[in-house]
């Protein structure tokens, strides 16, 4: 761990004792690397994931009128960025083995939605705790019914899908990656977007800074001069810093012993619960999740899971719950979603409970966290059935 944080430290100081702490060399570094991981041509680093997912859906030119669609199971950002360009939203309903956005689900919306000539201009699939949703399948959606995709692979870093990186893009128009504290990689906060398309590219950069451009080339009339600039769209200060980039690099080397042991910690999570009355995720061929999380799912029939829950916390265990289905939220009830309109995700949420998982997470902490929830299962049930 120590090792780890020097890694990380000199890397930052680097950068501090340079000229540059915003917008230097480091951030197109860093971007050169992660497209050349995941094997994607254009990488966009950003402030954070909410601000990717916002000009991604204006890139695509999502506008009032139209609609996104994305799975009810995920964070309030992957739908706001729609509302933040005006446009409706809508969800699809999850898998409830996956716990991804059903293909069958969103293949029935889609017809129903042609027949009604409301068809969404883009689909959001998130990759829920890290496992690849089916892209292949949902290309092909797209490319019967005309939607861009956008992987919101948040969860998703160093994930794999039919043998390609999550973020190719080999399935979808562009990909997001959340570099949050939380998530596998840090660079405290910040995001990325990533892209084959060239023109998608040059309007991404255009749009995370203000707009402005110094490059004559995209100029609507000539330069005045190397100082000179013109803002050619309305664009927002979604910029990384230098010192993100460069912790984000330092992250980026160690990407692989992140996630050899979030697996490690996975495959054995699996074994400990095996005689416990929880259902796992389920890991659908051809996808290799990066387990940002790991949600199980409480049989919430025999189970309290807010005891189970405050229990646990209790024995200073950091649970917590992926997610509050999006469309239950005040928000979107306004908009005139409610409760019953998306049932497995709403099924799935009524025992999900998510158990930690990191890097520095041991064996010892582990065992300690399945007796915990053993003994808080036994609880709980006894309470239920008296």
């Amino acid at each position: 761990m120590a090792a780890r944080r020097a890694i990380c430290l000199t890397a930052v100081v680097e950068v501090l004792r340079s000229d540059w702490l915003t917008q230097g060399p480091t951030i197109p570094e860093f971007e050169r690397a992660m497209s050349s991981r995941v094997g994607a041509r254009y990488a966009v680093a950003v402030s954070n994931a909410t601000a990717a997912l916002h000009i991604a859906c204006i890139a695509l030119g999502l506008g009032p009128g139209q609609r996104l669609w994305t799975s009810p199971n995920t964070f309030v950002a992957s739908a706001n960025c729609a509302r933040y360009c005006g446009a409706d939203v809508d969800f699809v309903d999850i898998d409830p083995d996956t716990l991804n956005m059903s293909v069958p689900a969103l293949r029935a919306k889609l017809e129903v939605a042609q027949r009604e000539g409301r068809l969404p201009q883009v689909v959001v699939p998130v990759h829920f705790g890290g496992l690849p949703c089916d892209m292949a399948q949902i290309a092909e959606l797209a490319k019967q019914y005309g939607f861009f995709t956008v992987e919101d692979a948040s969860h998703a870093v160093g994930a794999q899908y039919l043998g390609d990186s999550i973020g190719s893009c080999r399935y979808s128009d562009l990909t997001v990656f959340s570099f949050h504290p939380v998530k596998i990689m840090t660079t405290a906060e910040g995001g990325m977007l990533l892209t084959n398309n060239k023109a998608l590219w040059e309007k991404l950069c255009l749009l995370r800074s203000h707009g402005a451009t110094r490059d004559p080339e995209q100029m609507v009339s000539g330069s005045h001069g190397d100082w000179y600039y013109q803002q050619v769209l309305l664009g927002y200060n979604y910029r990384m810093t230098d010192i993100q980039a460069a912790l984000g690099l330092s992250q980026l080397r160690r990407l692989d012993d992140f996630l050899a042991r979030r697996r490690a910690l996975a495959r054995r999570y699996a074994g400990l619960l095996s005689d416990l009355p929880v259902r796992l995720q389920v890991q659908s061929s051809g996808a290799l999740s990066s387990y940002h999380l790991y949600a199980i799912r409480l049989e919430a029939h025999k189970v309290e899971r807010r005891q189970v829950f405050e229990r646990l916390r209790a024995e200073g265990i950091g649970v917590n719950v992926h997610y509050i289905p999006i469309h239950t939220q005040p928000y979107y009830s306004a908009l005139g979603f409610q409760a019953g309109d998306f049932p497995e995700a709403e099924k799935y949420y009524a025992g999900a409970l998510s158990l930690p998982l990191h890097f520095e997470l041991t064996d010892a902490d582990q065992d300690y966290i399945v007796a915990a929830l053993r003994g808080a299962l036994s609880e709980s049930a006894g309470k239920t059935g008296s």
